[in-house]
């Protein structure tokens, strides 16, 4: 595949995850993190793109997110935090994860 080719997919790939992106109040997102597959972004990254390398699965670089600290499953203190706050999260599905970030 030429690289222009590949760019234009990539870009298209992207651009479908920023039209299903939005913003959720915790209180819906509170059965996803009781199964298990809520994922959380940090605020430094672009979702967008997390979402986009999650989906091409890109091990490499989800790996380098998760070493750092970066990409993790909602701890218990965020869902707490969350909860107490009225947070309202970013959030977008690349199943079966759903991402989301504070903003």
């Amino acid at each position: 595949m030429n690289n222009n080719l590949a760019d234009d997919l990539d870009l298209l790939a992207k651009t479908k995850l920023n039209l299903e992106t939005s913003q959720l109040p915790w209180t819906d997102l509170q059965r996803f993190f009781a199964s298990g597959s809520l994922i959380s972004v940090a605020a430094s990254l672009d979702l967008v793109e997390v979402a986009h390398q999650f989906s091409i699965d890109n091990k490499t670089q989800v790996e380098l997110w998760l070493k750092a600290g970066q990409v993790h499953r909602v701890t218990d203190a965020q869902a707490m935090n969350w909860l107490d706050t009225h947070a309202l999260l970013w959030t977008t599905v690349v199943r079966p994860w759903v991402l989301v970030q504070e903003g």
